[in-house]
């Protein structure tokens, strides 16, 4: 409600409630539901599929680095849409289809790369990361090549950003969160079993093979249509997993946590971004800025005490 309330003007809540309501109100009607409420729902939407995927990915390989934009998921789709943009001259629609087919089988090529006797967290972790540098230097050249439209245009969606954005956009998101994330939450019970390690969640009687290649064909869903969406907008996935984690604890599971702290993420990071510093900066900007100094503070604890990500 206060992104819907706060911005350039401040918008009464009887008034956010009067035009939520389909009351037509002369300049607030344009602000607030052709501008402000886009960008909210697009926010909360995006930021609980970035949350959910990266928790998804973080429980099953019991790793906080084993997140989506981390090991190379979101360049995968970055990659194709820059190659879209650029190359094949395409817009709208079209640059999501082809951003979320690539993000699948980006995952899917780690996913074979790294498999040996099974999956290992730390394996899948550098095989994404090497994947990831690849991408980039892809994605590097081929900006190198554009021209100067193209460029912007490119460079805009690259950042992660809310720009833009219109109501008939959330309708994929909300379908991708209730069929992916509920398929998701489905194998809950499932998925923390694999906490305790393989052999011991087999026991226990789950299919981990078929437990691991749902959570990331879910998961992977879910981050590659919030990209195509929204742009890679940077760290969510990586962040909200453990920062549900410290607000409600690690007694059961991270899921729907996780979810809410994305969507919170994104939308107070769009906010602060918009009205709170100096200049406008886009979402992915400031959300960059906010984790990748937990990056390096995960990386430096875990060489304190001598333990492996």
């Amino acid at each position: 409600m206060l992104t819907l309330m706060l911005g350039q003007s401040f918008t009464p809540p009887m008034d956010v409630l009067r035009v939520l309501l389909g009351q037509d109100l002369p300049g607030l009607s344009f602000t607030v539901g052709q501008l402000r409420l886009p960008r909210a729902v697009m926010a909360v939407l995006a930021g609980a599929c970035f949350g959910l995927g990266g928790a998804a990915f973080q429980t099953m390989l019991r790793n906080p680095l084993a997140s989506p934009d981390i090991i190379g998921i979101n360049f995968g789709a970055s990659a194709a849409a820059v190659f879209a943009i650029v190359v094949l001259s395409l817009d709208g629609p079209a640059i999501s289809v082809i951003a979320v087919i690539s993000g699948l089988l980006v995952a899917m090529l780690i996913y074979v790369l790294s498999f040996r006797h099974g999956i290992a967290g730390t394996r899948l972790i550098l095989v994404g990361i090497g994947i990831s540098a690849m991408l980039k230097s892809w994605i590097s050249y081929i900006l190198s090549r554009a021209a100067a439209w193209d460029l912007q245009e490119a460079t805009r969606w690259l950042t992660g950003s809310l720009n833009g954005v219109q109501m008939s956009q959330a309708g994929p998101l909300l379908l991708a969160l209730l069929v992916f994330g509920g398929l998701l939450i489905c194998r809950t019970r499932d998925l923390e079993t694999l906490r305790l390690g393989d052999d011991t969640a087999a026991a226990l009687g789950t299919n981990v093979a078929m437990t691991r290649i749902v959570v990331i064909v879910t998961a992977v869903g879910l981050i590659a249509v919030a990209t195509a969406m929204t742009g890679p907008i940077a760290f969510v996935a990586f962040l909200s997993g453990p920062i549900a984690a410290r607000i409600f604890g690690q007694g059961g599971s991270l899921l729907i946590p996780a979810a809410l702290t994305g969507a919170a993420l994104v939308l107070v990071g769009d906010f602060c971004g918009q009205f709170l510093l100096p200049s406008r900066y886009p979402v992915g900007v400031v959300t960059g800025a906010l984790g990748a100094p937990y990056l390096i503070y995960l990386i430096l604890r875990a060489n304190r005490s001598g333990a492996s990500l």
